[in-house]
Parts: C-alpha cells; structure tokens; sequence
C-alpha cells in the first residue's frame, strides 16, 4: 500500500476516498487522530502499488 493523501481535515478526506472508489480504486483510510482532541493527527489514505497513478492523476483534477 501506498500513502497518496493526508489531511487533518477529516471530511475533505473522506470526499477524497469516495472520489477515489468511484472512479475503481480501493482505498484505506488510517484516522491517525487523537480521539480527544480531533485537531491533532493526519487522516491517510493508501492505495495498492499498482494503482498510484491513476489515483494520482484524479488527486490533481
């Protein structure tokens, strides 16, 4: 698996993983943030090796 994105802003990444999986690609989500304080630690996604160019390609569109 491959990091393609990461945030702190929780629903732009989950906008991003649906963007993503529409378009074919599975995705995994690691929510890195503290179950306290929401403002702190990264929302990750990864992909498969072999789908990070594609992903890529429509991260920049």
């Amino acid at each position: 698996m491959v990091k393609i994105y990461s945030s702190n802003n929780s629903n732009q990444a989950l906008i991003i993983k649906q963007m993503l999986e529409e378009n074919g690609i599975n995705v995994v989500l690691l929510n890195k943030q503290d179950s306290s304080y929401l403002m702190f630690g990264p929302i990750e996604l990864y992909v498969h090796k072999n789908e990070t160019d594609k992903a890529k390609k429509l991260l920049k569109n």
